[in-house]
């Protein structure tokens, strides 16, 4: 299936920076990003897609794969939801890249939450390489295939609240582990402190430290 999304940015970018939701919210949620970060990154397009599935607990939001402790799902359910997610994401990334004329070496995916879940899944596996891969409170799916599955291994900054309550900040040293232990080496990460499940100042800054870098702009 095709997502819908929101763009900001240039009309022709040398840059693409794709946001990645979380469970029950969409596309406007994290495409305001761009705001912040468009005076310092020229010439870069900032993409958001609305997650495939609607979100049954949240009216206008989305979701990449039920949540079983949240909605209720099976585990059978929340897999066969986050297979086809996958999908749907590679296509997505795929046909904006094309669109924007742009390759895996000009982008970033940026996620939050349930979207860092599908960025750190779905990044490494694909055989060209990203500029790099924003992933904030959220955590590894698949831990243990990722160092038989990954066919790349791009740079990855990992941040996270030490006061989340969704989704706790030992899922960020867990991802760093598994990310190390497959050979990947370039990870880095940032603690926000008296942060909870969201983005603070900081965090937000490090992110834009990290995109530059990235994308040779210092």
């Amino acid at each position: 299936m095709s997502l819908n999304y929101e763009r900001r940015g240039p009309d022709t970018a040398k840059r693409l920076v794709v946001f990645l939701h979380g469970y029950g919210a969409n596309a406007a949620d994290l495409i305001g990003l761009a705001d912040p970060l468009m005076p310092h990154m020229p010439d870069t397009a900032f993409v958001a897609p609305d997650a495939p599935e609607n979100c049954l607990g949240a009216p206008g939001g989305f979701q990449w794969f039920p949540i079983p402790w949240i909605d209720g799902s099976s585990e059978e359910e929340s897999m066969a939801g986050m297979d086809r997610a996958v999908d749907d994401l590679t296509a997505f990334l795929q046909e904006t890249m094309d669109r924007e004329g742009l390759t895996a070496a000009d982008t970033v995916l940026y996620g939050f939450s349930q979207g860092t879940m599908m960025a750190l899944h779905v990044g490494p596996r694909r055989d060209d390489a990203l500029a790099g891969i924003v992933g904030f409170s959220g955590r590894m799916l698949k831990p243990d295939t990722l160092a038989e599955e990954a066919r790349s291994k791009p740079p990855v900054l990992l941040v996270h609240g030490d006061e989340d309550e969704v989704v706790p900040v030992q899922s960020l040293p867990e991802a760093a582990e598994a990310m190390e232990a497959a050979g990947f080496e370039r990870v880095y990460a940032h603690i926000m402190k008296g942060t909870g499940h969201g983005i603070a100042p900081d965090g937000l800054q490090v992110s834009l430290a990290f995109l530059r870098d990235v994308f040779g702009l210092d």
